[in-house]
């Protein structure tokens, strides 16, 4: 198995991996497939199952397909660029996409929202397809957002994960698929988790790009932070959720070096640090899955707090932290899920915070066993843990949730290091009880918006 850092860290825009990210990718696949066919289409269509109809609206899932279908892709959309061809299309009622000429898209008959026929591969999945002059579709394809912004066709998914690069596994040094393997590769080799997995990616790219690759992550997560900690006011979405990062950060700063202050003041620290990522990412900005985007505030937030408080840190490190946690985070998407969707919150926040323990614990000095023991009780301490977004928006209890999620992996992390290593529970067994749990959970609790805080708070 080998999932690069890259595909687990991502630089996009929020506020879903799944449902911005994922559907704005297929819509750039479809476009590039439509071009290769014989005939030219006259329209566009588009189709939402699943979590992404249900949830569709709060997680701006409408306005991420059409932009998908304008040729628009997460990394490099431009917000004000985007604004203006989603008014274009309102004036117009039709796209544009390179080399395909003007395509009728009414979003008010094209883009459907099917609330009652879930498609058979995953939660979040659609259908885009090209219609002739008479409205008739001529080419259609299904593609299935299965969480941290990966998409899969239909043929994709059957071939079981294809998104897993199952063809790079046979040019990797160090292709462990579970933990166990992991933990005996480094045993046999003498290298750390990071060297295993950074020998693994130099496969594919220099050291240079590698390096500069993972110092890039790291700033687009630091500059989204320090705007969360600067900017106020209320959140988009209807909800008037107040943005609290900014006046918490500065009762906090204004209390710094006080005598007095109370030892778990750190704990806000850490809280702070990921509510102001997830915050930009409830406003639609641009952030780094860790592994999602409903996620994203857990990683930075260990990270920042290791760096700005914890004596001895240096950014020099900052590779080992995010190799090791992009291990973890591979093997928890290749033998479970990252999608809330599919596995409820358990799978986005619970990995993360796995993620985030394994890797601080890696730059604290961990062993390989100790690292596996901070993510397998970061993980094991959030099973069960519902995906049940108010009103649709990654905002509550996801914004909180992410604090916590930090807390809960220096907690992780901190412990293990006290340890030797050995332990009970494996992190393989954590990862397989997640994938049950998530197996076994109502569908009401998995990005619904069915169940549990999204029904028993008033959405006006």
């Amino acid at each position: 198995m080998f999932l690069s850092v890259f595909d687990l860290f991502k630089i996009g825009v929020g506020p879903s991996s799944s449902h911005t990210m994922g559907p704005m990718v297929a819509g750039a696949r479809f476009l590039e497939a439509l071009r290769q066919q014989p005939f030219r289409a006259a329209g566009l269509r588009a189709s939402l199952h699943g979590s992404l109809a249900f949830t569709g609206k709060g997680h701006a899932t409408d306005r991420a397909t059409i932009l998908g279908l304008a040729g628009f892709v997460p990394e490099t959309m431009d917000a004000l660029t985007a604004e203006e061809a989603l008014a274009a299309n309102r004036d117009s009622r039709s796209l544009s996409p390179e080399g395909l000429g003007t395509l009728r898209f009414d979003p008010d008959n094209d883009l459907i929202f099917d609330y009652d026929n879930a498609l058979p591969g995953h939660a979040n999945g659609m259908t885009l397809s090209a219609t002739d002059a008479q409205g008739d579709v001529i080419f259609h394809q299904v593609y299935y957002s299965v969480g941290g912004g990966f998409v899969l066709t239909e043929e994709e998914l059957a071939r079981k994960g294809s998104e897993d690069r199952s063809d790079a596994v046979a040019k990797v040094p160090f292709a462990f698929s579970t933990a166990a393997e992991m933990l005996e590769m480094s045993a046999k080799s003498g290298k750390s988790i990071a060297q295993m997995k950074r020998a693994n990616e130099l496969v594919f790219r220099s050291d240079a790009q590698l390096r500069d690759g993972l110092m890039k992550i790291w700033q687009v997560m630091r500059d989204c932070m320090d705007r969360g900690l600067e900017a106020r006011g209320i959140l988009p979405g209807g909800l008037n959720v107040r943005r609290r990062a900014g006046s918490i950060h500065e009762r906090l700063l204004a209390e710094r070096g006080m005598n007095l202050t109370a030892p778990h003041v750190i704990n806000d620290w850490m809280s702070v640090y990921a509510m102001a990522v997830n915050e930009e990412n409830a406003a639609g900005g641009q952030v780094v899955t860790a592994p999602t985007n409903g996620a994203a505030g857990v990683v930075p937030a260990v990270i920042r707090y290791w760096l700005d408080h914890v004596p001895g840190a240096t950014e020099r490190a900052l590779p080992d932290f995010l190799l090791t946690a992009a291990a973890v985070g591979g093997l928890i998407k290749h033998n479970a899920s990252i999608s809330g969707a599919e596995c409820g919150c358990q799978a986005e926040v619970g990995s993360a915070s796995a993620m985030a323990a394994a890797g601080l614990a890696a730059v604290l000095g961990g062993t390989p066993e100790q690292i596996e023991n901070a993510a397998e009780i970061a993980l094991e301490h959030h099973l069960g843990m519902t995906c049940d977004p108010v009103k649709g928006l990654v905002q509550v209890p996801c914004i909180e949730r992410n604090g916590l999620g930090a807390i809960k992996a220096v907690s992780a992390a901190s412990l293990a290091l006290r340890g030797d290593g050995h332990h009970l529970v494996p992190l393989d067994a954590a990862i397989e009880t997640m994938r049950q749990t998530g197996r076994d959970m109502s569908e009401k609790y998995k990005e619904t918006s069915l169940g549990g805080l999204a029904v028993n708070i008033p959405n006006c």
